[in-house]
């Protein structure tokens, strides 16, 4: 098996940098990412740290704060009728979007139309499609959805973000009413935000000016970036390198929402069978890739979910499928590998914690007999491979948070075009289908806790772990923090 090791950007770094004050601003405020966003247009975008990015150019009807609470943000008010599938927005008024244009129910109706399919449009969404029977603009300042059911947790997906009618340029300049209008992106360097001098939240203002956000994986570079004072806020780093320099800036650490898998294609071989995934299963020492991968900033995890989602979270997971490396021997020749397979695990390369992940699993797999290939590629190839067109044998990827345990156990539903495992359990369809029908909330919990039993037994992939996001940030830098989606709430910091 070979090692992988991360090219250094210390030189395209210092390029990146060059024209960059050595004093720093408290009018700018620099941030890395790990990877290249995908489109900023959201209809089009499947990547978490894109999502983080246009959140702050975008509103929703509702927005969200770190404790995953909803709350009305282009909706003033709303209603939902006795039956439970009326929905009355009473949009705000006075809002504008980037361009000057004024923000209107029908920039509501241009956007949920589009979302859920309707009017012959293709669907952007496969949630509100499932979701909504019909949409109206009575006014200007009135939307109104129907549901084709009472749906317990329909609001929440309301935080997805209103376009203005009639513009499609949103992947190369994105217009919406957030917070930060969008300036301009440099392929392979950064993103530019710029405040929104009439933005509509006056308790939400946000304080600095200018956000740069820089593309930057390589460890040695970031730590090399915060030292020489050209970033505010360094991320993604391994809780060993962050503690080096934590006398010198603010360490921060938190889980994220996020569940790591080691993904398995289940519709081709050998893990269309259930005793190889199970045996893959017990093979891995998560304590390991924790300690290995992590630094031990990670939260242990049994299927497709994480304990940030409290009450919906099923703890009582954890001895289904223990690491014991004899029986997975065993269940492999069970299913006829009793000299074990070659597996290649594709892994996207920018992603250090992903990379080191992948060697640690290699490891462990070999000692069962399955010999593996780690094939690295880039996030952009990762995409179209691994997430469109499924092909692929094994992946080491994260699933991004999501604020409704719906929109986090679709990714399983055998129908569901994001569904690169190619799960299939017609019970665990099922039992999603009347989760996301229920109101009751007790039921609600009892039906998605099943559906992530039904994961933990199945096993379509190795779920891992939650793991931290490490952050070093500038001592005086302030309003930083996680949320259960991926978001940096660029309105809430500032500078002390």
């Amino acid at each position: 098996m070979k090692k992988f090791a991360f090219l250094s950007l210390v030189t395209l770094f210092s390029l990146i940098f060059s024209s960059c004050e050595q004093k720093m601003s408290k009018d700018v405020l620099r941030i890395n990412v790990a990877s290249e966003p995908d489109s900023f247009f959201p209809w089009e975008s499947a990547a978490a740290d894109t999502a983080a990015i246009y959140y702050n150019i975008f509103d929703g009807l509702f927005s969200f704060d770190e404790r995953g609470k909803i709350h009305p943000a282009l909706c003033e008010s709303y209603e939902i009728s006795s039956d439970k599938l009326t929905y009355t927005f009473r949009l705000r008024q006075g809002v504008k979007f980037h361009n000057g244009a004024d923000f209107t129910s029908t920039d509501c109706f241009y956007t949920y139309e589009n979302l859920a399919g309707l009017n012959g449009k293709a669907v952007k969404s496969d949630m509100m499609a499932s979701s909504i029977e019909s949409i109206e603009a009575p006014d200007r300042y009135t939307f109104v959805i129907k549901t084709k059911n009472p749906l317990g947790g329909f609001l929440a997906l309301n935080i997805c973000p209103i376009l203005p009618v009639g513009y499609t340029n949103h992947a190369e300049n994105p217009i919406g009413t957030g917070a930060y209008k969008f300036v301009e992106y440099q392929p392979h360097e950064k993103v530019v935000l710029e405040k929104n001098e009439n933005y509509w939240n006056s308790e939400n203002e946000p304080k600095i000016h200018r956000i740069e956000i820089y593309v930057m994986s390589d460890e040695q570079a970031i730590l090399s970036a915060l030292q020489a004072k050209k970033l505010d806020i360094g991320q993604m780093l391994s809780a060993e390198n962050a503690k080096s320099l934590e006398k010198k800036f603010r360490l921060f650490s938190a889980p994220q929402n996020m569940v790591q898998v080691l993904g398995l294609n289940n519709s081709v071989k050998p893990f269309d069978n259930p005793l190889v995934r199970q045996a893959i299963t017990m093979a891995i020492n998560k304590d390991e890739v924790i300690d290995g991968a992590m630094d031990g900033f990670g939260t242990k995890l049994y299927s497709n979910f994480s304990p940030v989602l409290g009450e919906y979270y099923n703890d009582r997971l954890s001895e289904i499928y223990k690491n014991d490396a004899a029986t997975a021997k065993s269940l492999l020749a069970s299913a006829g590998y009793g000299n074990g397979f070659d597996l290649e695990i594709t892994v996207p390369i920018n992603y250090r914690i992903h990379v080191d992940t992948a060697q640690i699993v290699a490891r462990q797999l070999e000692q069962i007999g399955i010999r593996c290939n780690i094939k690295p590629v880039d996030w952009a190839d990762w995409l179209d491979q691994v997430y469109t067109k499924f092909d692929y044998q094994a992946t080491i990827i994260a699933f991004g948070g999501k604020l409704e345990p719906g929109e986090v156990l679709q990714r399983y539903f055998s129908s569901y075009k994001r569904n690169f495992t190619r799960y299939n359990n017609p019970v665990f369809d099922e039992t999603f289908t009347k989760a996301g029908l229920e109101t009751d909330l007790n039921k609600r919990i009892k039906y998605y806790k099943y559906c992530q039993e039904l994961l933990a037994k199945s096993a379509p992939a190795v779920f891992i772990a939650d793991p931290n996001n490490t952050v070093l940030l500038r001592k005086d830098v302030r309003g930083f923090d996680v949320y259960p989606v991926l978001f940096y709430n660029f309105a809430k910091m500032y500078f002390e």
